[in-house]
């Protein structure tokens, strides 16, 4: 699959779009490349713009949509609206192209609130998957601007972990797969580059993913008690569940005064942790730890 990602693809001369796309048509025709996915803002998107696409082999079209809330829109100049996403959500899926759905946490304006109404929208325009990125302040944009004169305050780390959590939780529940969570780390978007504020984190979405480990962790064992926990988790989840620098573990064993062991076995599911003590065994998985927390009652699901 070629990507044509990193601005609004379909904003741009479509003259210049076809030459692209056509540049590719001889690696697909040789079955060398499946296809071509493109990124675009929700106001460019229209059926002949479709048509288009269609035509010259694209499968997959991911919208910079940011925020369901028009306020927060307005704040960030995002130039478009709401509605602007779900007409254009309303004409991808009928073509047949797999529809990506970007979000943003902590923009001008935002909350909590409005960032789980916006999962909530998200959830309802059915995507094939999400991505989730919190908002940081880079050096030279109208953003910094906005932070140095204090009209605009950045989400810390601990802030857009715990949104991005819930979050995380609220697409699983209804299963709807998360691609990314952060940006990814360059020579220019790092601490010591050009982010002047904000939640960076290297490896923010394990952070994110140790962090609702940890919920899981507490909550299971709030129903089982015991000296030690044995925790077995596929070993694709072990990283997330032991916690960055093993803090899961230590930061468990400081506040429950317990031992804990944490195996991975291949054969339990991905997302799941079977919680062993001297007084019993209890397994949970993500999606249902997300209905423990009642998450679905922000989503009226059809």
């Amino acid at each position: 699959m070629v990507a044509f990602y990193g601005g609004s693809f379909t904003a741009i001369p479509v003259e210049v779009q076809n030459s692209l796309m056509d540049a590719v048509k001889p690696y697909m025709q040789r079955g060398k490349v499946t296809g071509i996915k493109l990124s675009t803002r929700p106001d460019c998107i229209d059926r002949h713009i479709l048509d288009n696409l269609k035509s010259h082999g694209v499968k997959e079209i991911e919208l910079g949509v940011q925020s369901m809330d028009d306020e927060v829109l307005s704040l960030a100049e995002r130039g478009h609206t709401s509605d602007d996403v779900r007409k254009a959500a309303s004409l991808i899926k009928p073509y047949g192209f797999k529809l990506g759905l970007q979000m943003m946490v902590g923009l001008p304006g935002d909350t909590k609130a409005k960032d789980m109404y916006t999962a909530v929208e998200l959830i309802r325009m059915k995507p094939d998957y999400v991505r989730i990125y919190p908002t940081l302040v880079i050096r030279g944009t109208s953003l910094e601007e906005m932070y140095k004169k204090g009209l605009y305050v950045a989400l810390n780390l601990k802030e857009a972990v715990d949104i991005c959590s819930d979050l995380l939780l609220m697409f699983s529940l209804y299963d709807v797969p998360i691609v990314r969570v952060g940006l990814q780390p360059t020579e220019e978007i790092n601490e010591k580059g050009d982010v002047v504020a904000g939640p960076f984190h290297p490896a923010f979405r394990q952070v994110v993913e140790a962090k609702i480990a940890w919920d899981m962790m507490s909550y299971a064992y709030r129903c089982l008690g015991g000296n030690h926990l044995t925790l077995v988790v596929n070993p694709r989840d072990l990283s997330n569940v032991v916690g960055v620098k093993k803090s899961n573990v230590l930061k468990f064993c400081s506040e429950y005064g317990v031992t804990v062991e944490v195996k991975g076995e291949q054969q339990v599911e991905r997302d799941t942790i079977i919680f062993i003590t001297e007084k019993g065994k209890y397994k949970l998985s993500k999606k249902e730890y997300a209905k423990s927390r009642n998450l679905q009652v922000h989503v009226e699901y059809k």
